[in-house]
């Protein structure tokens, strides 16, 4: 649920402000709260959770910056489980690569996700302000952003569990860094005022919330059911945006929306 609201929130300012500018408030303060909590939590700071930390931090800023923008230009209703797709597929990609063998759940869920980008890209608009259309460019910042998610998780599994919270705050770390370098020399080294300040200070505290949620959960639970979760929280974006926004959906987009999420529970399935 923190996961799929951040999502909305953040993209809502990412319709008001440059998609960069949220992230320039958004990052750094989830990192001083994640490092706030690691110190509290304990854990082991060693090289690899630092490497392993950083590389995901480079993912997760690019992730975040382009998911944002698409969310900022098109229907969030499509994009967000389109990248939802993309984020459980990458993880199932590497594995193979790495010498593992998915099930026929998740090589079914593989072709669910194919259809449903086919339905789900159908023109969708909705009624803040201005059409948000399923463009050529939003789909590239879409796909972009779902790959660079997925390799934040393929990433951060390579940290040591010892570290505990402490990869996650090197990640942020890393990540405030890059999205501090590509906003200055894109002139976009401002930070926003009045809602879309609001909005990215809360998109913050949900995705800190979100980060220690995952951890408790995957502690309490096997990868598996707590993956499938963890991995349907566009369902809380899609509400949001057709509540909220009243983005209006096909029903063809409808059923690609549901097979999305269908897709993103067999992948996980793995």
């Amino acid at each position: 649920m923190a996961y799929g609201i951040s999502d909305f929130v953040g993209g809502i300012a990412s319709r008001r402000v440059a998609a960069l500018r949220v992230v320039l408030v958004s990052y750094p303060v989830a990192m001083v709260l994640l490092g706030l909590l690691a110190v509290g939590v304990g854990g082991t700071v060693s090289p690899p959770a630092i490497l392993w930390g950083a590389l995901c931090g480079v993912s997760q800023a690019f992730g975040v910056w382009w998911f944002y923008a698409a969310l900022g230009a098109g229907p969030i209703s499509v994009v967000s489980p389109l990248t939802a797709v993309l984020v459980a597929a990458v993880p199932v990609g590497a594995g193979m690569a790495l010498g593992e063998r998915p099930g026929t759940v998740a090589t079914v869920g593989t072709l669910l996700a194919l259809v449903a980008i086919v339905l789900v890209s159908r023109e969708a608009t909705d009624e803040d302000v201005r059409p948000h259309r399923f463009t050529t460019k939003v789909a590239w910042l879409t796909v972009g952003s779902g790959l660079a998610f997925g390799l934040n998780f393929v990433l951060i599994h390579q940290a040591p569990v010892e570290a505990r919270l402490w990869p996650l705050f090197f990640a942020r770390l890393t990540a405030t860094t890059v999205v501090l370098l590509v906003a200055f020399f894109s002139r976009n080294l401002v930070v926003p005022k009045g809602l879309p300040l609001r909005l990215a200070l809360a998109a913050a505290v949900l995705d800190t919330a979100a980060n220690v949620a995952m951890l408790l959960a995957l502690q309490a639970s096997m990868l598996s059911l707590a993956g499938v979760l963890m991995s349907l929280y566009p369902a809380a974006t899609v509400l949001l945006a057709i509540v909220v926004l009243r983005e209006r959906v096909t029903r063809w987009q409808v059923l690609g929306m549901v097979l999305a999420l269908a897709a993103v529970a067999m992948i996980s399935v793995h």
